[in-house]
């Protein structure tokens, strides 16, 4: 098994954050998920991460946890009368399948183009855009525990699906890891165009059509990593109760809303970073996105922690607007693992008055 020590994570993080672990394992068969000696124990838990491509993760400190990167590969194919089942390891690139997929005929992943990561991360956080979610289509996913050293083949309605959530992210929380998700797509297929900005093309739109459009919207909303470094959303879109929506409703008659079927109303984290006045804002070498509110971005930063301090600034700008408490979507990462960002208290906080003084240098 491919294994380093003292190993820089700057260039595996979509953030650009400088920091480094001790050690970082590459295991691609069962065999070597056998051999990773850091879990043999079954009591360090709390002592390593699990990393894809790192699109969704912030590390916080300069020391990264042990680092396991799963390095299964391949996509397989079976047609059936009326359904392909395709299964795909999780070392491979999202967007690659979405496009893999629709060279072959088989639709249905079009809406989620151009989202960052692996496959392997998908079904953590349940991934989702333009109206469609990773679960929609997963039929399991394939799961190595590491107490009993076995591949389990979890099926869809076991791993607890939900908006951005999954049992991969409770119950099942670093008990194991993802090794291949497989899907099952219909051949029947329409066009998801629900979604504002897909609902302006024709009902008639062909899947790579529907792609299309949505690399277009994404692209002008979202910076490149590569270029301008952050993790795409980094908030989650609040749900609030029916009653909450109403209220908020008669002071912004035109907040988006998105009814859900529990009756409760999913609003857009976005417009209320926006309607606070923060897109745009920037704080020495971070900042929020100029196109898209919803986006924290990296100028120049090598400490994770300066991305802490502004999304907790936005998050507290957002509460004294709406009343309405943000969620990071994105995982942030101490030398002990992951941590909850609530949990994150000793980090320094943006205070109005360095807001102003920053302000007043321009």
């Amino acid at each position: 098994m491919n294994s380093n020590q003292n190993y820089s994570l700057k260039s595996s993080n979509s953030f650009n954050i400088k920091t480094s672990c001790s050690h970082i394992y590459f295991p691609s068969t069962l065999a070597e998920l056998q051999q990773l000696p850091e879990l043999a124990a079954g009591n360090n838990s709390d002592k390593f991460y699990i990393l894809g491509e790192g699109s969704n993760t912030l590390f916080v400190e300069s020391q990264a946890p042990i680092i396991i990167q799963p390095k299964f590969t391949g996509i397989n194919i079976q047609e059936h009368s009326d359904h392909f089942i395709v299964t795909v390891g999780a070392a491979e690139n999202w967007h690659d399948l979405v496009c893999f997929c629709l060279e072959q005929g088989i639709y249905g992943l079009e809406n989620l183009a151009l989202i960052p990561g692996s496959v392997g991360a998908a079904p953590v956080q349940n991934i989702g855009a333009y109206g469609v979610e990773f679960s929609n289509y997963c039929q399991e996913v394939q799961w190595y525990e590491f107490a009993s050293k076995t591949l389990l083949s979890l099926p869809k309605n076991v791993c607890n699906f939900a908006y951005r959530d999954s049992v991969f992210k409770q119950d099942r929380y670093n008990k194991g890891l993802i090794t291949q998700v497989t899907f099952k797509f219909p051949k029947v297929w329409q066009a998801n165009l629900s979604y504002a900005g897909l609902d302006v093309l024709p009902k008639n739109s062909s899947a790579k059509e529907v792609m299309a459009q949505v690399i277009t919207l994404r692209s002008s909303k979202l910076p490149d990593p590569k270029t301008l470094p952050n993790a795409g959303s980094f908030f989650k879109n609040p749900v609030v109760s029916e009653e909450t929506f109403m209220q908020l409703k008669q002071r912004y008659p035109n907040i988006p809303n998105y009814p859900q079927q529990d009756g409760q109303v999913k609003l857009a984290a976005g417009w209320l970073i926006d309607q606070s006045g923060l897109k745009g804002f920037r704080h020495r070498d971070v900042g929020v996105h100029q196109q898209q509110a919803l986006v924290l971005v990296n100028y120049g930063s090598d400490v994770g922690a300066d991305i802490i301090s502004l999304a907790k600034y936005v998050q507290r700008k957002v509460v004294e607007q709406f009343s309405v408490s943000l969620t990071p979507e994105v995982r942030m990462i101490t030398h002990q693992g992951e941590s909850s960002f609530s949990s994150l208290t000793d980090i320094n906080p943006i205070g109005e008055s360095n807001v102003m003084r920053e302000n007043s240098n321009d």
